[in-house]
């Protein structure tokens, strides 16, 4: 009777423990997704006019502004990068394009031209931060956090100059025409929601479709092996800065209408929220990878947060940005070691 061979290597348990090992993995990723579903049931369980459609509404609108910001930062940090200015950025543009709209309204009138000039110049702002942010990391060799830290105070300072430490007003005629940017509706869906959903369907396709979107993870991944495959790790790191100032001035386009004004406090903490909002979806902290559902569905879910404490007065409402640090530091946690 022949012997079994001790060599042979056990062919048992290795093909059960791969798709395991698989479905663990998928569950995983939708992590953020079932984590936002869940919170959604112990929402409606606890207040049931959680789920109503003003309500449902009045989240995806309020989501729209940071997750439009966080699309963009989701490209920063997959590239390695991070800009903790763009509460300050939106803050500053606010303002500069209220004094812009309110000075052309005296010669154009309070009309369409004024607005439109009033929106390029809030995206040209943007990008011009964006720019200035990339040059200096990557031409001056600086540490992306000790930039934007400074320009964060730069910007607030600079807006509190311009405002007098008080508030710039936007003109009553020019507040009227430029309200439906935010009160306004598409077959019943708000148009902050509707720019929100477009711009990260693009940001997606731009991420996952495109050669630049490779390259912009390359560099996450590493970036002296990205160099030596030829690619412009410097141009594309400053696109990348560029593209999350334009998404800072479009959720500033959107976000004016709704007060009319722009004070030293607005956009504060704008960015807690979208460095959470992207990291809560999946992208990892030190770069080389993520998704931009993820961003979207971990803007969703903080928004989603703060509408429960609201909703339920579980605890106080000044404790939301408590709230949100705990969620950034418990993700942090679980992506230890993690690319």
């Amino acid at each position: 009777m022949s012997q079994p061979d001790p060599r042979a290597v056990p062919s048992g348990p290795a093909p059960a423990a791969a798709p395991a090992r698989a479905v663990l993995t998928r569950v995983a990723s939708l992590g953020p997704l079932l984590g936002l579903l869940a919170l959604m049931v112990v929402a409606t369980l606890l207040n049931h006019d959680f789920l109503t459609v003003a309500n449902l509404s009045n989240v995806l609108t309020r989501a729209a502004f940071s997750g439009i910001i966080a699309v963009g930062m989701t490209f920063v940090i997959i590239s390695g990068g991070i800009d903790l200015s763009v509460g300050s950025m939106a803050a500053l543009i606010a303002g500069s394009m209220i004094l812009i709209m309110n000075a052309l309204s005296t010669t154009l009138g309070p009309g369409v031209l004024t607005i439109a000039l009033g929106m390029l110049a809030a995206l040209a702002i943007g990008a011009l931060a964006g720019l200035f942010h990339g040059t200096v990391i990557t031409r001056g060799r600086i540490e992306p956090f000790i930039v934007t830290l400074g320009t964060l105070g730069i910007y607030r300072a600079v807006l509190t100059y311009l405002a007098q430490g008080g508030a710039i007003s936007l003109d009553q005629g020019v507040g009227d025409r430029y309200g439906p940017v935010y009160y306004g509706s598409v077959l019943g869906i708000p148009i902050p929601i509707l720019v929100f959903t477009a711009v990260a369907l693009l940001g997606g396709l731009i991420l996952n479709r495109t050669r630049y979107g490779r390259y912009v993870q390359a560099i996450g991944s590493s970036e002296q092996v990205a160099r030596y495959a030829a690619i412009d790790v410097t141009g594309i790191k400053i696109l990348t800065y560029v593209l999350l100032g334009v998404c800072v001035g479009l959720a500033t386009i959107l976000y004016v209408p709704r007060l009319g004004s722009a004070t030293p406090s607005t956009g504060l903490l704008w960015e807690l929220e979208a460095i959470a909002a992207v990291i809560i979806g999946g992208t990892a902290l030190k770069g080389g990878s993520g998704r931009i559902w993820g961003t979207v569905v971990g803007a969703i879910l903080l928004v989603t947060i703060e509408n429960v404490l609201n909703l339920t007065n579980i605890i106080s409402v000044y404790l939301n940005a408590a709230v949100t640090g705990f969620v950034i530091i418990g993700v942090a946690f679980f992506q230890r070691g993690r690319r």
